[in-house]
């Protein structure tokens, strides 16, 4: 008779490292605007799979569109001052 062994402790060995890590955690943050907008124009576009999409639905989706790229360009512009020395763009 053969024994069932658990892997608990293999599994679970490497859990430390599978933390992310402060600077990973800092770079989420920042793009969580990024992130809320790309939500937003998603839930945009899943409302009108099931329907032909009206006016008002077009233009939330133009609007929630403009947002996810003005919160992509903010994050760029953010992250090339954050590199380039003395500020310069």
């Amino acid at each position: 008779m053969s024994h069932i062994v658990t892997v608990q402790d293999a599994v679970t060995a490497f859990a430390d490292f599978m933390e992310p890590t402060a600077a990973e955690l800092n770079a989420i943050e920042r793009e969580m605007p990024v992130i809320l907008a790309d939500v937003d124009l998603l839930d945009a576009h899943i409302t009108t799979l099931d329907r032909t999409p009206t006016e008002l639905d077009d233009r939330r989706i133009r609007r929630a569109r403009r947002r996810a790229l003005a919160a992509r360009v903010a994050l760029l512009n953010r992250t090339a001052g954050a590199s380039l020395p003395g500020g310069a763009a």
